[in-house]
């Protein structure tokens, strides 16, 4: 695919060059959004014969971890397509910048494809970022599923380009029941009405075993992922819009103080304060080992307690997604409700 398909000088800047890897070198211009009135729209459910782009826009995985995705596929009736840098690598990355953005925008492009699916998270997706065609994404209107480092693709792609995106599952992922029914669920299921919901309910997720930090009540659209990807979308054209939004975070292998840190840098950028709830999935393997930086550590109950205590809004915790076995899929950008009294996430159309 040609720059000049891609418009990438006028992207990065006439005088950005590419290093060997890929890297952008010049300072990137901030992305344009789609012109207003911008309308959210959500890509058509999947139908049998669907071809799904499997791509690698962060790190490769090798095909033998893709056999959960492929069964699923053939389960329903999917055609899976591998993209040329699945089975790659150069370091920690599948391929370089360009040929990561190329392989993700070739799919997008490509009227054949129906849904993107990124093969693992890893690292690598925001360094692409500045290389994507956010008017060509908005024109596909296609699924674009992933998490962890897909997160900061999700979030690009839904403010920039008006879509739904999904926290789901990446190819790599083990396809449980509860995983897959999810998965189902989300992308093939059709809503329906629920008496005393704000609209119609694509799916309701309740569970006596989540943990009510916050009660309460709040409505808004779902934005979020992983907290490291969240915090590190600040300060850029990428940055996380959490006004009046549900906000979803999860983590993993991050001691107490760095989920403080990570936590205390959103509080300072006011995304805490302007939230109308807060859905905390499990973070996985956050608890102190034994070694503090000074003295006994926090623990992750306290610190997340300390943050969100005076915001006014619902927060819960220990919600299936991210970086656990069994997760939903989550339509980042509709609407949901959060009932932290009666442990419920329901997400509206």
């Amino acid at each position: 695919m040609s720059l000049q398909r891609r418009d990438f000088l006028r992207t990065i800047g006439a005088a950005g060059v590419v290093s060997a890897l890929g890297r952008t070198t010049a300072h990137a211009a901030a992305p344009e959004p789609v012109p207003s009135p911008l309308l959210l729209r959500r890509p058509q459910a999947l139908q049998t014969g669907a071809r799904i782009g499997i791509a690698a826009p962060a790190s490769g995985v090798t095909k033998r971890e893709l056999k959960g995705f492929f069964s699923i596929c053939e389960t329903e009736g999917f055609e899976p397509v591998l993209g040329r840098n699945i089975d790659h690598s150069i370091g920690y990355l599948s391929a370089n910048d360009q040929q990561r953005a190329d392989e993700f925008m070739a799919f997008i492009e490509d009227p054949t494809i129906d849904a993107i699916v990124c093969a693992r998270g890893g690292y690598g997706v925001m360094r692409i970022l500045p290389m994507l065609d956010y008017a060509a994404i908005a024109e596909a209107n296609k699924m674009i599923m992933g998490f962890s480092d897909i997160t900061s693709l999700l979030i690009a792609a839904h403010q920039l380009s008006g879509i739904v995106t999904y926290h789901g599952p990446v190819a790599s992922s083990t396809f449980d029941p509860f995983t897959a029914e999810s998965f189902r669920t989300t992308i093939l299921g059709q809503p329906t009405a629920v008496e005393g919901a704000g609209g119609d309910v694509l799916w309701t997720f309740s569970d006596d075993r989540l943990t009510v930090l916050q009660s309460g009540f709040g409505r808004g659209r779902l934005t979020g992922g992983n907290l490291a990807m969240v915090v590190a979308t600040l300060g850029t054209a990428y940055e996380i819009d959490t006004r009046g939004a549900i906000l979803f975070l999860e983590e993993i292998n991050e001691e107490p103080y760095r989920i403080d840190r990570m936590l205390t840098q959103l509080w300072l950028a006011g995304k805490l304060q302007t939230c109308a709830g807060i859905a905390l999935g499990n973070f996985r393997n956050c608890e102190a080992k034994g070694i503090s930086i000074s003295g006994p550590s926090f623990t992750l109950r306290e610190v997340i307690d300390e943050r969100t205590k005076d915001l006014g809004i619902p927060v819960v915790y220990g919600l299936p997604f991210g970086h656990v076995k069994s997760k939903l899929t989550i339509p980042v950008g509709l609407r949901a409700e959060l009932d932290a009294s009666n442990k419920t996430l329901r997400v509206l159309v």
